[in-house]
């Protein structure tokens, strides 16, 4: 227990001097980690496993996902609300409506892109996943403005039908410091990078369609 805690407090300590690199590093570590599950415990590869697209997703998760992820974190953690309910509600809608959906896009775009497939493959890969992972990654953790204003006891001062929460990212601005915003946020989403990872790993494996001509 006093190792885990010493551990802890480093962490923290790397957290607060450098942030960016620490939240990168850990950002590899779990897309990493998310891609060994899928392959491992999903697909079941065994001695099978292939360590090139466990260097993708590594990849992506320190140096292209990492570095803007943090930056916006960092960004919402700046915005001023004028109280802190507010502050939980539009961090979280600002956060689903503009932040999600373009990492969405940019994984399987830089998966694409890193496999060798081009712009046509590109293309292809976000017209078969792009909308149906979206609503996924919104309906899996859908919860309505209605029953959260019921909860916190806010006045409904915007429309229902036009938000969308994440149950997690509530708790990760209500409750945790902002320098932990990020990697707790890693580690909601370890299951949701497991997915994803499965997901382009099943597209990949689809034959290209024939050029006709």
């Amino acid at each position: 227990m006093a190792t885990m805690a010493s551990l802890f407090r480093s962490f923290n300590k790397l957290l607060l001097k450098r942030p960016l690199a620490t939240q990168c590093v850990t950002s590899a570590v779990l897309f990493a980690s998310s891609d060994i599950i899928a392959q491992q415990a999903i697909e079941s590869k065994g001695k099978e496993h292939d360590f090139s697209r466990t260097a993708r997703l590594t990849f992506f998760g320190g140096c292209l996902f990492g570095p803007p992820a943090s930056k916006w974190f960092a960004f919402l953690n700046r915005l001023r609300f004028a109280t802190p309910t507010k502050a939980v509600i539009y961090r979280t809608w600002l956060d689903q409506t503009i932040m999600a959906p373009l990492v969405v896009g940019w994984f399987f775009t830089s998966m694409s892109l890193m496999e060798g497939k081009g712009s046509s493959g590109v293309a292809d890969s976000l017209k078969t996943t792009y909308a149906p992972t979206l609503m996924r990654a919104w309906c899996a953790m859908l919860t309505s403005f209605n029953r959260l204003a019921t909860l916190i006891n806010v006045t409904s001062s915007l429309s229902s039908d036009r938000m969308v929460f994440t149950p997690s990212q509530i708790i990760n601005f209500m409750l945790v410091p902002p320098q932990f915003r990020f990697v707790f946020i890693g580690l909601v989403n370890l299951i949701w990078n497991t997915y994803l990872s499965f997901v382009n790993a099943r597209l990949s494996r689809v034959p290209p369609k024939p050029v006709t001509r």
